[in-house]
């Protein structure tokens, strides 16, 4: 038999093993056709026969994006980030659309975030040009994702602008964001209740958050309130929240603009917070006079939006201190146990006429109406450098988002 078939065939298996192994489990393939997809599984150089490149400045946000930044190497497109002048700016991303358009059908994309903060590791659909024939000029970000463990879906109507109350140009746009392996509340009830005189929550936040309530109660009950319930300190009989004691003092690392905020954790309200300073280590400690026994401690981060959770904590340990040290409550590191930059993760988007439907890994995360978003797109793959996502550092430097691939299936008839 001829060698070169014999080495076809195998690289042929090969390929068809990896889109089964690929596919999300979750997910209904049956009821799609696969019509279009780059594995990327090519010479760098092959890249601009279906994808085209920035080569330019952006404006909006902190780096320039060209050719060069994406590479495609040992069946993966690289998307790289360097910290290098050029286009004016301070720093160089990758950043490619489809020079094919696609309307309705279901999108997927699988790959990694650049493992640093103030990236901004995209997949989506926006139109180019003028105003098109049917409905508006839109983007669709399927994922716009922060490093370790966040994924944000947006869609935004270009065509109708406004003005804020500031006078600055805006447009409709609707957001939804999600943070995997972190949650706005927290309620660690202790089988064996501790006494102390102190206790404090740090974290290693490369950015600012909130401490919405922050809640020590003690051993008169054993069934405690719900985290997020705006009563919860009326909601049990007898039982006392120290954190709001006469005799408690509240320190911390600082905080949002000198504001003086740390009361704000201990009045009550869900509404009010503690927001901690931009840059360093973060922490929060509250001191009694005399040693508490301590049954159960709440709290409560980030922020609400139309029931949508924001900026949530990544990172954290909720300590007391016992006979001269701080012993750990509980911790939280997403880098460890949700952290995107080191596994793959799939992203999908199934596009209708009627409806925008958004997936994680398969699973269906958000679903909205469709009623502007109905004209041909390029795909676009890029990642950013963003101020509003954690603090620009040189840790970006050499770090890359990696796309395994990128398909496109039309619904069966």
């Amino acid at each position: 038999m001829n060698i070169k078939y014999i080495v076809f065939s195998l690289i042929s298996v090969f390929f068809i093993l990896k889109s089964e192994a690929q596919k999300n489990e979750g997910f209904d393939y049956s009821k799609w056709d696969l019509v279009w997809q780059d594995e990327f599984d090519y010479s760098n150089k092959k890249l601009d026969k279906n994808w085209e490149s920035q080569n330019g400045p952006s404006g909006h946000i902190l780096c320039s994006r060209w050719r060069e930044n994406a590479v495609v190497k040992n069946g993966v497109l690289e998307l790289q980030a360097r910290k290098e002048n050029r286009g004016g700016q301070e720093w160089t991303a990758g950043n490619i659309w489809s020079k094919k358009k696609f309307k309705y059908g279901y999108f997927e994309c699988r790959y990694k975030y650049a493992g640093a903060t103030a990236t901004n590791n995209s997949f989506w659909l926006m139109t180019r040009g003028g105003e098109p024939t049917e409905g508006k000029r839109f983007e669709i970000d399927i994922n716009e994702g922060h490093f370790p463990n966040e994924v944000n879906t947006n869609i935004h109507n270009w065509s109708d602008f406004t003005y804020n109350q500031d006078g600055k140009k805006t447009h409709p746009s609707s957001h939804k964001g999600f943070s995997y392996g972190a949650k706005p509340d927290y309620s660690f009830q202790l089988e064996i209740p501790i006494e102390t005189k102190k206790v404090r929550l740090i974290s290693k936040s490369n950015s600012k958050f909130h401490i919405r309530e922050f809640r020590v109660y003690g051993t008169q009950t054993e069934t405690f309130p719900e985290t997020l319930s705006k009563s919860a300190d009326n909601d049990v009989d007898g039982l006392v929240n120290y954190v709001r004691s006469d005799d408690v003092k509240i320190t911390s690392s600082g905080s949002f603009k000198n504001q003086k905020s740390e009361y704000g954790l201990a009045d009550g309200k869900i509404e009010t917070s503690w927001i901690s300073q931009i840059k360093g280590d973060k922490w929060i400690e509250f001191e009694w006079k005399e040693n508490i026994t301590i049954g159960c401690i709440q709290f409560i981060n980030g922020w609400n939006s139309k029931g949508n959770w924001h900026d949530l904590l990544s990172n954290y340990k909720l300590q007391y201190f016992n006979n001269g040290e701080w012993k750990d409550v509980a911790t939280l590191d997403v880098e460890k146990s949700s952290n995107f930059a080191k596994e793959y993760q799939t992203y999908g988007l199934e596009w209708n006429e009627n409806e925008i439907v958004f997936y994680f890994n398969g699973e269906e995360i958000r679903r909205e109406k469709n009623t502007f978003c109905f004209s041909e797109t390029p795909i676009w793959l890029s990642l950013a450098i963003i101020k509003w996502s954690g603090s620009v550092t040189d840790e970006i430097d050499g770090k890359s988002m990696k796309v395994d691939y990128v398909r496109y299936y039309k619904k069966k008839q």
